[in-house]
């Protein structure tokens, strides 16, 4: 009979923590697929509005081109999906091929090689074809998807994070403690009697110990994704950035018409003139070289329907109250557990209940959370010196997204933080910034001035040469240092 009792007690616990953690994991699971179907339709959108315009706009002349658009598009698709992708350098990459392609179309009486054409790609900073379009949109861009795709690996980590937490296992001594809670009462002939509730709170907190551990970092990791929303709120929507993407790249396509002459100037002085084309080739050039029309934008009545039949706003706005409940989730599960009738009396009725020895009042004080303040807890033996491994796992796991979080609210681009996030973690010893530090493959090679390691020698005053030889001295040296320390 106890034997029986001991694995419906477990199976009581598991099935109630079970169904605690399950609903806030449906919370992130189905806001996570919500936000991912939001993303990328919006992607999918803004790639076919800037087709279809761009097509009626400007025709053959678009569609000769077309591939580098659609290279945006899917660049941008896989920064969002896999995060390998250097947004900076792409942007800076998609203009650079435009210009080249304007450049050959505004001066089409002319033949340019592949060299030259790279050589005119280097203007693009200094003489800004595009007006200040390509700096703008970079850095709305940027900010825009760095915010959009961390918000949603938060909300993917959220789900993890819980499913894993979610499978408890009790110890023997948890076991045992649940039993005298729950069945023990039976044998007084007790059966209608239910646990008092501060009883089956100090049972739950020493039972959920672990998790009660989750509660610091859970709560940090929330207070960021909150940050976050708020920046895809405001100045990082992506929504606001991608629908009027199309009109922005055909006014930098404008500017550069319009300013073509200056631009081409510029570019033969700095590249060298190039070699004009026979007489019979010129005149089919110009002919399909020249923009026919200004790109139309939409007016608002004529926008395509929004991502996944709804708006970011909406969708952040009902996020956002989601995390707010969410917060303090581990620290209150115990009491979650104990407010469910299945597992103990109402709190207002401390008399009438089952103390663990008889029906009366529960005496002893309820123990705080967490695994360090299960020392004194009166009902349950917790060894305090072992903490959960798997919860341990997920205090890092909620610690790496949570500072991704912070990167992402301040617009640094979150990926290049990930290998030394995850792999050295908290406290690592490094005493820098990753933004500070720079790689070590930097400082072997060259130094920022960009001297080789043999430059510096010979700048020092000593020759490369002599390098070869003063190594073994220093061997010596370090030697006779050794046996001097012994």
């Amino acid at each position: 009979m106890e034997e029986k009792y001991s694995l419906q007690s477990k199976e009581d616990f598991k099935s109630v923590v079970s169904e605690q953690c399950n609903h806030l994991q449906a919370v992130f699971a189905s806001r996570y697929k919500k936000f991912d179907e939001f993303f990328k339709e919006l992607l999918e959108n803004a790639e076919k509005s800037l087709n279809d315009m761009f097509v009626k706009t400007y025709g053959h002349l678009y569609m000769q081109n077309s591939e580098l658009f659609k290279d945006l598009f899917e660049e941008l698709k896989r920064y969002y999906v896999a995060g390998n992708v250097n947004l900076e350098e792409m942007l800076n990459d998609f203009w650079a091929r435009l210009l080249e392609r304007m450049f050959r179309l505004v001066n089409s009486q002319y033949h340019f090689t592949d060299e030259y054409l790279e050589c005119v790609s280097k203007y693009t900073e200094q003489l800004k074809p595009f007006g200040d379009v390509p700096r703008k949109l970079k850095l709305q861009v940027t900010r825009a998807f760095v915010a959009a795709r961390t918000f949603a690996q938060g909300l993917a980590v959220a789900r993890d994070v819980v499913s894993k937490v979610s499978v408890v296992n009790p110890t023997t001594q948890c076991t045992h403690a649940l039993v005298k809670m729950m069945y023990c009462s039976h044998c007084q002939g007790l059966v209608t009697v239910k646990p008092c509730y501060n009883y089956c709170s100090n049972i739950m907190r020493g039972c959920l110990a672990n998790q009660g551990d989750l509660d610091l970092e859970w709560n940090n990791f929330i207070d960021a994704m909150l940050m976050v929303a708020e920046r895809l709120e405001g100045p990082f929507n992506i929504e606001s950035v991608m629908d009027p993407i199309d009109v922005k790249i055909s006014d930098a396509i404008m500017n550069m018409q319009e300013n073509s002459v200056q631009v081409s100037q510029k570019v033969f002085q700095g590249c060298g003139p190039p070699k004009p084309l026979p007489a019979g080739r010129i005149s089919r050039s110009i002919s399909e070289g020249t923009f026919s029309a200004r790109f139309r934008p939409f007016h608002p009545e004529e926008r395509p329907t929004t991502a996944a039949g709804t708006s970011l706003d909406r969708l952040v706005t009902d996020v956002k109250e989601k995390l707010k409940q969410a917060k303090k989730f581990w620290s209150s599960l115990p009491s979650s557990v104990c407010n469910d009738e299945r597992m103990a009396a109402g709190s207002g009725n401390e008399d009438d209940c089952w103390n663990g020895k008889g029906q009366s009042r529960y005496l002893f004080a309820v123990t705080g959370n967490g695994l360090a303040n299960q020392g004194n807890n009166p009902e349950v033996q917790v060894d305090t010196s072992k903490p959960d491994i798997l919860i341990l796992r997920q205090v890092m796991a909620l610690r790496v997204m949570t500072s991704k979080m912070k990167n992402a609210y301040n617009g640094n681009d979150v990926d290049f933080f990930d290998i030394s996030d995850e792999s050295s973690g908290e406290g690592s010893g490094s005493g820098c910034e990753s933004q500070q530090c720079p790689s070590e493959f930097e400082y072997n090679a060259t130094d920022h001035s960009g001297k080789s390691a043999n430059d510096k020698a010979s700048s020092a005053g000593v020759p490369a040469v002599a390098w070869p030889y003063l190594l073994p001295v220093f061997c010596i040296l370090s030697l006779v240092m050794q046996r001097e320390w012994r």
